[in-house]
């Protein structure tokens, strides 16, 4: 059904027209401020993302650290009809004022990049025809779904099979994924759920169908596949448990180290495991240890196993980091935001240990006055990773079973952490610049 366009958003829009003696007719630019003036943040990158889709292609950049890192898009009657069944705020400008926000700009911690194309968005979630469902939602899906960024749904029969490339793909998510064979460390807790043994043995029976004997093995090859996607061009955006699984994967070789219990796999842990490790085979972590035990929620000393669980403390809240954006154009998109501090949340890697990141690794926000990180970005080959911890912005404490009610991004449309989400979902489409010596 067509939303109509709220009342609200046609007077805020014809506000603007009038106070800058413009009609939209004379604008050749349509202004998408992301400072407190929008009216929707979080739908302001799917109406960005649709100017650049085909068949319209239209003209977009970024404007990185002007009004909350604005977008410009090419003006035309189609753009603002759309803004306004999104209720997304427009400010149409002439080239004489584009020309004016160049220089201040050029003056300023500022810079524009060029948005080329809409990138092609995959999310690892299990087939609509697997009868296993997570107990959980998926921050990064429902933001897709709520800015009206379209997507397609990828598993391991897709990455195991070679149908999943860097030509079909520019952007690849993970959630809350065990990429160790460990069953997302469940066992004590919920061993004698419906969901935890359906869970096993639909990758039990994965596995077996993959040719492999063990799920922590067929896990560590999809984790394998996943870096060869990054080193050979992808762009790679990983929450929750996903960063510290699969670089704890890829440091047992792909499962081939056996570090599961045998309470979950039936073969005991390699009791010298830990200096066979292949820590120089992983993407972001390095000199963490890890905890094997199946009674313990955590995987390992990356995260932080004693999160604040009082969400109005305010102490698991983080700073972003400032960069030089004429400099430093990819850490300063994926930091854009109408806010420096984000409220913090939790999630099964709530934060990671900074003893644990390489130093190759670009921490983007950090809980100020620790020693933990939540939000990094690094490089591999021809392609990138980033790592944001936590599970949702904006459900403070992510329980099991809490993904029966998902969040309504309707009452959290100017989330900034969402809005983290939302710059990595556009960092594929940005027209890379020479590096500036």
């Amino acid at each position: 059904m067509k939303r109509l366009k709220p009342i609200f958003i046609i007077a805020l829009q014809v506000y603007f027209w009038l106070s800058t003696g413009l009609s939209l007719a004379v604008g050749q630019w349509l202004l998408v401020p992301m400072d407190l003036t929008q009216t929707n943040h979080l739908r302001a990158y799917g109406l960005t993302y649709w100017t650049l889709e085909p068949p319209r292609s239209y003209q977009a950049r970024w404007l990185l650290n002007y009004r909350g890192g604005a977008f410009l898009l090419q003006s035309s009657s189609d753009v603002a009809e759309q803004a306004g069944q999104m209720g997304v705020m427009l400010q149409p400008i002439t080239d004489l004022e584009y020309t004016a926000i160049q220089q201040e700009m050029n003056q300023n911690n500022m810079d524009e990049i060029l948005l080329e194309k809409a990138p092609k968005i995959a999310v690892y979630r299990p087939p609509d025809d697997s009868p296993y469902r997570d107990p959980w939602d998926d921050a990064v899906r429902i933001a897709l779904e709520y800015a009206e960024i379209p997507y397609d749904s990828i598993w391991d029969r897709e990455l195991i099979s070679g149908t999943f490339f860097t030509d079909r793909y520019d952007w690849l998510h993970l959630h809350h994924e065990d990429f160790t064979g460990q069953y997302g460390k469940f066992y004590a807790s919920f061993k004698s759920a419906i969901w935890y043994q359906q869970r096993v043995r639909i990758f039990e029976q994965a596995a077996t169908e993959a040719g492999f004997s063990r799920v922590a093995e067929y896990k560590g090859q999809v984790a394998k596949l996943i870096r060869d996607y990054i080193a050979a061009g992808g762009f790679i955006f990983a929450m929750c448990s996903a960063p510290e699984t699969i670089d704890i994967a890829l440091a047992t070789d792909g499962g081939v180290i056996d570090i599961v219990a045998a309470e979950l796999d039936g073969s005991p842990i390699d009791s010298t495991y830990r200096p066979k490790l292949h820590i120089d085979g992983t993407l972001c972590f390095h000199n963490f240890n890890l905890y094997t035990s199946p009674n313990r929620y955590e995987f390992s000393n990356i995260d932080n196993p004693s999160p604040d669980l009082n969400a109005l403390s305010g102490v698991e809240d983080f700073i972003l980091f400032e960069f030089a954006a004429k400099h430093d154009p990819i850490p300063t998109m994926l930091t854009q935001n109408h806010v420096g501090r984000i409220p913090g949340y939790l999630g099964q890697t709530t934060s990671f240990n900074k003893d644990t990141i390489r130093d190759t690794v670009v921490i983007l926000g950090e809980i100020d006055g620790t020693n933990y990180a939540k939000y990094v970005h690094g490089k591999l080959g021809k392609g990138t990773f980033t790592f944001l911890a936590g599970h949702d912005p904006e459900d403070y404490r992510h329980l099991v079973g809490e993904g029966q009610v998902p969040t309504n991004l309707d009452l959290h449309k100017h989330s900034p952490g969402y809005r983290l989400i939302l710059n990595n979902v556009l960092f594929p489409a940005a027209k890379k610049k020479p590096k500036k010596t």
